[in-house]
């Protein structure tokens, strides 16, 4: 009998639009462009990209696009699990402004404090994301292989950086819901924040994301 092949990994992007004070959200142009530039590039045998997503930049009211999202992605990969049992991971871009370097996130906070509101008009303050898990204090952490990560990622000459702090605006509120719905259906969730492309242009933008999905297809 011959040796298994590598495991298969699909991996799923999501961006967001503008919001207050970003006119131009470089994560909805990398995630617009993400696609033709890996299908150039190409993958390690076994990863695929899955679904590319930009989601409007809000917190409660757009949880149900949110959760549209994370679900369509599951349907598709459910009808392919019994013949190849892909492992499933969600990457989430958002982008910190006053940033000079990329941030691979450790962890959420189930903690919503909106410096401003949000594109629906939503602020709230010390508000848990999800009531049933208690208080602002609790927090969930990624089980992706960051460490490993992070050095596949300084080895190809990338300024980034291991955070334990994703904020409590949007980012940090998405990556809670992610890491929460991945726990459940077994799957696995990550948040990566950039900077703009006024601070790293669009170019090494590209490359850094797409040598992320590399990092986590062979760490998975």
């Amino acid at each position: 009998m011959g040796s298994e092949g590598p495991k298969a990994v699909v991996i799923h992007v999501t961006g967001f639009k503008k919001f207050q004070g970003v006119a131009l959200n470089p994560t909805e142009t990398i995630v617009n462009k993400l696609k033709d530039y890996v299908a150039k590039r190409g993958l390690p045998a076994g990863v695929t990209l899955g679904s590319c997503t930009v989601l409007e930049t809000a917190g409660d009211g757009a949880r149900d696009m949110l959760y549209q999202t994370l679900e369509s992605s599951t349907a598709t990969n459910t009808m392919n699990a019994e013949k190849n049992e892909p492992v499933v991971v969600w990457l989430h871009l958002g982008v910190n402004s006053g940033a000079m370097k990329f941030a691979i996130e450790r962890q959420a906070v189930n903690e919503a404090t909106f410096r401003c509101p949000d594109e629906m008009g939503w602020q709230p303050q010390n508000c848990p994301i999800i009531l049933e898990d208690g208080g602002t204090t609790s927090a969930r952490e990624t089980c992706c292989s960051i460490d490993e990560i992070l050095k596949l990622l300084k080895k190809k000459g990338f300024d980034v950086t291991i955070s334990d702090d994703a904020g409590r605006f949007v980012c940090n509120y998405v990556y809670y819901h992610s890491l929460r719905y991945a726990q459940q259906k077994g799957h696995r969730s990550l948040f990566v924040h950039v900077p703009l492309f006024s601070r790293i242009d669009e170019e090494t933008q590209m490359q850094f994301v797409a040598s992320v999905v590399e990092a986590i297809g062979s760490t998975c």
